[in-house]
């Protein structure tokens, strides 16, 4: 693959880039409504091809939050066309990488020498680039490492990327007011805290500790003192990424096994940390060859505060969403329902989350629950369809919620697919026991 020798930092730059994409996909619409009249027919499937492509080239370019964006949009399988799921899925582990002097120059600046001084064997061309940094081998006294740099400028062009996507997401996502500013702040404040490593070794090290006991997951060791705030060094684990192994015949036991760790080492995150790995997409999750799973990347966390996580949870108790009264007030506390809405706006969202809610929190209401179901998957998919074309909701202020939701919400929707990709059936409170 081409390395890159340089990233567009300047705002300038950047926006230039973002332009360019725009003009390529504007240009494939042309192609196609032309085709329309010409044939009387045009393939929708070729359009959303030909966009996916030339979205995912330009941001590729960009990396950083840019990209960020393309790999949380390749989760949502059931809300975007398959084209751009399977293009924007690249973004978690496959984008030109950077070049050999540009990875050298990153170490002597941040760790103060080069890393064929640091390690006893280091690899120049990466195995794995990704939209924040890039994972190098390195070998040092006997042991193998994975060391991973981050792309220079990322941190510093996360303001502006966001102030470049916010009139697209204001209109996709219907915000209106000042209030939406809450939630662009609870992005960007999470994209600078995966800019810093030495946050995130700490992180790492944090929850690796805690989440030991819990069966059949592994964490990696990290190196301080092989690490700065650009550089992070851990071991190196041997695995195949969880989207691959999905595609892989794997027998249902493994599939029940793997997703019972995978939803035991969430549900005690969230429950007995109170913080959470806030970015389950299949590239932060190796399976061993013996089926154990591999959790690498601890770059964003979430702290649930108890004025939200009380309220939340209360929400996936069946006889709360039944209690019109109850409900209605736990949709106060969580920011959905608001002082200034009309009784008319009050009315339709308390019927459109009743029904979300009912769907979203099935798991919770079964001893058991299976991952795999189909019907779970095209009800969501059905939902999400529904509202989409719903001209109600694009009349009403979409300032909907506490800003906690942005990444909690993240967090299930991700669990949720790496467990209908597991095809998995687990037992739904078994995380009880190692709290």
């Amino acid at each position: 693959m081409k390395t890159i020798d340089k990233i567009p930092t300047g705002k300038i730059e950047r926006a230039g880039k973002l332009v360019k994409t725009g003009v390529k996909v504007g240009g494939n619409y042309v192609k196609y409504y032309s085709k329309k009249l010409v044939k009387g027919e045009s393939s929708k499937e070729e359009l959303n091809e030909n966009n996916a492509s030339d979205i995912y080239d330009g941001l590729k370019s960009l990396k950083g939050s840019a990209l960020k964006v393309a790999q949380m949009l390749s989760m949502e399988k059931n809300l975007l066309p398959r084209a751009y799921v399977e293009r924007f899925s690249l973004s978690q582990f496959s984008v030109p990488p950077l070049s050999a002097p540009l990875v050298r120059k990153t170490f002597n600046k941040y760790l103060g020498s080069y890393p064929e001084d640091i390690f006893d064997s280091f690899e120049q061309d990466s195995i794995n680039a990704a939209s924040i940094g890039q994972v190098h081998r390195a070998e040092k006294e006997g042991k193998k490492l994975a060391v991973k740099i981050q792309y220079p400028g990322v941190a510093e062009s996360i303001s502006s990327d966001l102030a470049l996507v916010k009139p697209i997401a204001t209109r996709m996502f219907n915000l209106q007011g000042k209030d939406s500013e809450k939630y662009f702040k609870e992005v960007e404040d999470k994209l600078l805290e995966e800019t810093n490593y030495i946050l995130e070794l700490e992180q790492s090290q944090e929850i690796s500790r805690a989440c030991r006991h819990i069966p059949n997951i592994v964490f990696p060791t990290y190196y301080k003192d092989l690490s700065s705030e650009k550089i992070l060094t851990m071991d190196w684990m041997e695995g195949t990424h969880l989207s691959e192994f999905a595609k892989t015949p794997f027998s249902a036991e493994t599939g029940n096994q793997l997703g019972q760790t995978l939803w035991d080492f969430y549900m005690y995150q969230m429950h007995g940390l109170r913080k959470v790995h806030a970015d389950p997409h299949p590239g932060n999750f190796l399976i061993s060859e013996d089926h154990r799973l591999i959790a690498i990347d601890f770059g964003c966390v979430k702290e649930v505060p108890d004025e939200f996580y009380i309220p939340y949870f209360e929400l996936a108790q069946k006889e709360v969403i039944e209690n019109e009264e109850l409900f209605e007030k736990k949709l106060e506390e969580l920011e959905i329902l608001t002082p200034i809405d009309t009784s008319e706006e009050r009315k339709f969202f308390k019927a459109l989350f009743k029904e979300l809610l009912t769907l979203f929190t099935l798991p919770f209401q079964q001893e058991n629950f299976d991952f795999g179901s189909d019907e779970f998957w095209e009800r969501i998919a059905d939902l999400s369809q529904q509202y989409s074309k719903d001209e109600h909701i694009r009349k009403m202020n979409g300032n909907r919620g506490s800003r906690h939701f942005l990444y909690i919400n993240r967090t299930f929707f991700g669990l949720y697919n790496l467990l209908h990709d597991l095809k998995a059936k687990v037992v739904v409170n078994a995380y009880k026991k190692y709290l």
